[in-house]
């Protein structure tokens, strides 16, 4: 979803999710800058520490962060925290924290004002960033564009030339663990790495 010549990357939270989120986001964008905003100072110190040596980190506030390229929101917030003036163009958002009835972290202008991209629809409005602006009426079915599914097996487009704000409203799918961890299995088990465990007790 986002630009694919994306170098900045803002991230709004340093726990320990932002640092998969560089790691992984990283591995498919040419990310060069990252700025990192916290409410905990000493958090984000230890972000920027912890990169200094790979990438151009600092950090800085919220507004800043969500000026980048690509923006990850990774707080529990439940009043929200990412202002639409505050956003690029043609910003893609992962907005990740919220995981509870009540949790939002964007203001309802950015997901209004954005091609909105799901995992699944009872999740994301029950529990996901859009489910307050989704129970108060604000946000429609017909606010969201489809879903990540749709789109990598080809139902819908991604992002287009002509899209601006992109965001992705990431609940998090058991699916996608056992997908993930099927990858991790086959390539450990073809490269002989890893170590073996009798999870069923069937081992003489």
């Amino acid at each position: 979803m986002a630009v694919d010549d994306a170098t900045s990357l803002g991230i709004v939270g340093a726990g320990v999710q932002s640092y998969s989120q560089l790691e992984a986001i990283a591995a498919i964008r040419p990310i060069e800058e990252v700025v990192v905003s916290d409410v905990d100072a000493e958090r984000a110190a230890d972000f920027v520490e912890r990169f200094e040596d790979r990438f151009a980190v600092r950090a800085g506030s919220v507004g800043e962060a969500a000026g980048c390229d690509v923006l990850s929101t990774v707080t529990p917030v439940e009043s929200p925290i990412v202002d639409r003036a505050d956003v690029g163009e043609h910003t893609h958002i992962n907005a990740i924290g919220a995981d509870a009835a009540g949790k939002h972290e964007l203001a309802d202008e950015i997901l209004l004002d954005s091609k909105l991209v799901i995992d699944d629809y009872d999740q994301t409005t029950h529990s996901g960033e859009i489910n307050v602006p989704y129970s108060a009426g604000i946000l429609t079915d017909s606010d969201i564009y489809g879903s990540l599914g749709e789109i990598i097996v080809g139902q819908k487009e991604g992002r287009t030339d002509s899209d601006g704000i992109t965001v992705f409203d990431s609940t998090g799918l058991a699916i996608q663990d056992v997908a993930a961890a099927h990858v991790v299995y086959t390539e450990a088990t073809e490269n002989e790495n890893g170590t073996p465990f009798d999870l069923l007790g069937l081992a003489d």
